[in-house]
């Protein structure tokens, strides 16, 4: 077992840096601004005019340096940076892999950019809600006090290197690898017990992700409606079994908004209703990286709907637009209460605002069969409508590729 899951195993580097300091936001009125330490600018580049073939003379004639045509993976990274620039306010949540909501916190993120062409960089920094103490005496500020923890820098070596990303530019949605899960535990560390916090590996009241997680995916959609996206996080331990599932949903805007949260959705045991049915879209499959080529594109048809035994059935049916090869997935399942499990050893974890988490029953037992697997994320923001995106992992553990789904019901 140990040999299989050294192929997903990690390095223990994080990466969120540690430089962290405590602040009160109210004293900007509760609005977030970005920090002007920092050269912040969104890249500028020339206009890029096609370079002339021929002089008059019917010489070969070079086109001028600034005008030339810039890599894609450049593009990409200049689109990435520019989908996530700005004050994004928001809350996080802790789930467990049942569905049940562990705790929420309140947070905002300042995102900015400097450099240009290779040398671009994406900045954020995120600020946490602390709880009040419960050492704080009769008379103390009550005012809100906020952690500030800064995210290492995003640049062309990270996404590509470390993160693994699978960016979809016209579609707002991206999948990203992280290392540990350093960034998520300050959250909750911070937002859970603030000032209390005493250094334990492991709070009475507080579940953490493990130091060395087999799997931390992070996927992230946009919303078809308003400017506000959902990233969503499958965290898997050392033995690849779900540890937890952590969630932003965060809205752009001036830091004033109030932060939306999954306090508005009914909080049930019937989850699972929105997603039955016949969906109907379109499906495209990308490279991991930041050079990712699209690998096919294709139109997908998937039913999910109850037998007369009660068991959950699954038909997926995809036909490739290149090839017009059609091929057809099912999968029978059982459900109990919001977690879906199909034989074969895939489940998904219903949670509120039309939203589940599909990931592999065990993650070590794939790596030791030498089965490629996925986890996937789901989000059905409005009825009739839903984005899907997974990410794919091959035979030794390491994500190869991202496919996104736009689906209506039919």
């Amino acid at each position: 077992m140990a040999t299989a899951m050294s192929a997903i195993f990690v390095p223990p580097t994080s990466l969120a840096s540690s430089n962290t300091r405590k602040i009160n936001l109210s004293s900007w009125n509760e609005k977030l601004f970005i920090p002007q330490n920092f050269p912040f600018r969104t890249p500028k580049y020339q206009s890029r005019k096609s370079p002339s073939c021929s002089g008059t003379n019917g010489t070969v004639v070079q086109g001028d340096r600034n005008t030339i045509e810039l890599p894609i993976s450049i593009d990409a990274l200049d689109s990435f940076i520019r989908l996530n620039l700005g004050n994004w306010t928001g809350s996080f949540h802790q789930f467990d892999g049942h569905g049940n909501l562990m705790h929420k916190i309140t947070t905002k993120l300042a995102v900015g950019s400097y450099g240009e062409g290779e040398l671009m960089s994406l900045l954020q920094t995120l600020y946490i809600k602390q709880p009040p103490s419960t050492t704080s005496f009769s008379g103390d500020d009550c005012e809100s006090e906020w952690f500030e923890y800064k995210i290492k820098e995003t640049n062309m070596f990270t996404v590509d290197k470390y993160q693994q990303i699978g960016f979809f530019p016209k579609e707002k949605a991206y999948a990203l690898r992280y290392q540990t899960a350093g960034m998520l535990e300050t959250v909750l560390r911070q937002g859970v017990l603030g000032e209390d916090d005493i250094g334990e590996e492991s709070p009475r009241n507080l579940k953490l992700p493990s130091k060395r997680p087999s799997i931390v995916c992070e996927n992230c959609l946009y919303s078809l409606e308003k400017d506000r996206r959902v990233r969503a996080f499958h965290i898997m331990d050392p033995k690849g079994i779900l540890e937890m599932i952590l969630v932003f949903l965060e809205e752009r805007g001036n830091g004033e908004a109030i932060p939306p949260s999954f306090d508005n959705f009914k909080e049930d045991t019937e989850r699972i209703l929105p997603h039955l049915g016949t969906w109907k879209g379109h499906s495209r499959t990308t490279r991991t990286g930041v050079y990712g080529a699209t690998i096919s594109e294709a139109n997908t048809t998937a039913v999910l709907e109850f037998d007369k035994d009660g068991q959950l059935v699954q038909d997926i049916t995809s036909t490739s637009g290149a090839t017009n090869i059609t091929t057809n997935v099912h999968w029978t399942g059982t459900m109990s209460e919001n977690l879906v499990t199909f034989d074969g050893g895939f489940q998904l974890t219903l949670l509120p605002g039309g939203i589940y988490m599909g990931y592999p029953s065990d993650v070590a037992k794939n790596v030791q069969e030498s089965t490629a697997f996925h986890v996937e994320f789901c989000w059905l923001e409005s009825p009739g409508k839903r984005q899907r995106l997974i990410r794919t992992y091959d035979v030794e553990g390491f994500a190869v590729s991202s496919t996104y789904f736009i689906e209506s019901k039919v």
